[in-house]
């Protein structure tokens, strides 16, 4: 009897999300650490310690961000789903 699936197939499946998950993340999480980044040296040169300074403008990055990269990153995860989904019928045999 054969086993259903090779430990590789999993290995190299694992592999993938790993890549899709970081590339749907990173149009989102650069440059929202861009601009903490920005703000955090900005509040330390001006003395300024409200949090709200830092929260407020990171928010609306990230917002412009999913507005920019949403449509990619929701393709990117779709397709992604499609093909483990189409992969399935290979795994029973």
């Amino acid at each position: 009897m054969q086993p259903l699936a090779d430990a590789d197939y999993f290995l190299t499946i694992a592999n993938q999300t790993m890549w899709v998950l970081a590339l749907a993340a990173a149009p989102i999480l650069i440059p929202a650490l861009l601009s903490g980044l920005i703000l955090g040296m900005v509040q330390a040169a001006t003395s300024i310690q409200e949090q709200t300074l830092s929260f407020v403008p990171k928010l609306i990055v990230v917002a412009v961000s999913i507005m920019i990269f949403g449509a990619m990153i929701l393709g990117l995860l779709s397709d992604f789903t499609t093909e483990i989904f189409a992969r399935i019928p290979d795994l029973v045999r």
